[in-house]
């Protein structure tokens, strides 16, 4: 197969893909399977060969992703239905004070959007948004956007949030080597697209709080008999599982470089922060004291972690999907093929990923649907470049966010932002537009080439050797 062959199998493969999700509207499980099946018998597989392609790729990327997923689901599920986001952000506010709340919000966001899905967080915490806005006088902007900033790229970066756990799976990187780069590199994000782009934006939009949504609220809220968990209870429930990985992660390097023999204690260390023990850890934690002590029947949390996992297993399936397009790109040859092309190019691995995400997200709007498709499509490319673990890691925070850049009206959180904010198309468009693009530029600068040149020479050598 040639060069040019396969830039046209590729280009048309992603155009296919876009245009059966956006124009024909079948499922992206759907067309993901049958995006795999076109490249395989273009590339000149067997048709048997094919169909164990797909068996293979959806069985080695489910094994590891629909355990960590469903478990953080349902670990968010307590979180949400205990009160503790809510109780997380009032305590918060009151901390910082209503004059610097702009910061409270994106802090909050940033910590509960770990093992909350974004919408479900903005929807649980937007009441706070009211109040504050009502309180002071201000836009709902003000507040609002430094919320979204930080639910927006926690959601993105730090896993155990779907996105970045599927990606992580299907390129090979360590989940604690993605949590360490995601929060070095997505707090001062959220905090130039939240609190910064917050306080100018809601100078040139006076939002206030939309009548029929605040009543909607009242009508709809919690009872105040059951007192909400503390603010430290949560934060320490929420911190346990990213504390697990982040110590199997340092323990490791230190094991492997010869710092630390390898023992029985660093073995129990590497079982404990294993994402699935880290989590199940969590999820227990979190259903004694949030559910539990709280007096919830064992019929009620068996009913919530059903409900978890509807969401979840959507996620788990196109994740699987994307796992079948990378091993048939694999498989076929075009993967080692296309990597040989790239290596000898000027292009870094990182800026294609972030490219290719950005690409199908712009065009047809689900950041997971970017995210699963870069992945499948640059793993096989990976192979070439003898990448570390934080290097992998870097991969997978340029495709999350790539997969977050211009949000418009093809993406569903346009339209959910707007009508909790009773903002019109273009107030959407002029606010949490330019937030969405505001956090998936950090690649793009990156990638200016004195800065990727002392990256690649100084820091990754005195983190990895």
């Amino acid at each position: 197969m040639s060069t040019p062959f396969i830039l046209f199998l590729v280009i048309s493969a992603v155009v296919l893909l876009l245009l059966m999700v956006l124009k024909l509207k079948i499922n992206a499980f759907i067309s993901l399977l049958i995006i795999s099946i076109y490249v395989g018998i273009l590339a000149g597989m067997p048709l048997n060969a094919i169909m164990q392609s797909i068996q293979d790729g959806m069985g080695s990327t489910l094994g590891f992703v629909a355990t960590v997923v469903g478990l953080g689901a349902i670990f968010g599920q307590m979180l949400e239905s205990s009160g503790g986001a809510e109780s997380l952000g009032h305590s918060l506010v009151k901390k910082f004070g209503k004059d610097k709340a702009s910061w409270a919000m994106v802090v909050t966001g940033f910590i509960v959007a770990i093992p909350v899905f974004l919408d479900v967080g903005f929807i649980i915490l937007v009441p706070i948004i009211y109040a504050l806005s009502r309180d002071t006088k201000r836009s709902l902007l003000y507040y609002g956007i430094p919320l979204l900033a930080g639910l927006a790229v926690t959601h993105s970066f730090i896993p155990p949030t779907p996105g970045p756990v599927a990606v992580a799976d299907i390129i090979g990187a360590q989940l604690g080597w993605v949590i360490f780069f995601g929060i070095i590199l997505g707090f001062p994000t959220a905090v130039i697209a939240g609190p910064l782009w917050g306080k100018y934006i809601s100078q040139k939009i006076d939002i206030q709080p939309p009548a029929e949504m605040v009543s909607s609220f009242k009508e709809s809220g919690k009872s105040p008999e059951v007192e909400p968990p503390s603010f430290g209870l949560i934060a320490v429930i929420i911190a346990i599982p990213l504390l697990l990985i982040l110590l199997n992660t340092l323990s490791s390097v230190l094991v492997e470089k010869g710092v630390l023999a390898k023992t029985g204690f660093t073995d129990s260390i590497e079982f404990i922060g294993h994402p699935f023990s880290a989590l199940i850890i969590a999820t227990l934690i979190a259903i004694y004291f949030l559910c539990i002590r709280r007096g919830m029947s064992k019929q009620s949390i068996l009913d919530l972690s059903t409900k978890a996992l509807g969401p979840a297993g959507i996620i788990i399936l196109i994740t699987g999907a994307g796992g079948v397009l990378k091993q048939v790109l694999v498989d076929s040859g075009i993967g080692k093929i296309m990597a040989e092309s790239i290596a000898e190019s000027a292009m870094s691995p990182i800026l294609l990923a972030w490219i290719l995400a950005a690409i199908v997200r712009v065009t047809q709007g689900s950041a997971t649907v970017a995210m699963i498709t870069a992945a499948g499509i640059i793993t096989p490319v990976l192979g070439e470049f003898n990448l570390n673990d934080p290097q992998r890691a870097l991969i997978v925070l340029a495709i999350a966010s790539g997969a977050t850049l211009l949000s418009h009206v093809n993406d569903s959180g346009f339209w959910l932002v707007g009508k909790y904010f009773g903002m019109n198309e273009k107030q959407t468009l002029q606010s949490w537009t330019i937030m969405e693009t505001k956090r998936s530029l950090p690649f793009v600068v990156w990638h200016l080439p004195s800065l990727q040149i002392y990256l690649c020479s100084r820091v990754f050598p005195m983190i990895t050797e």
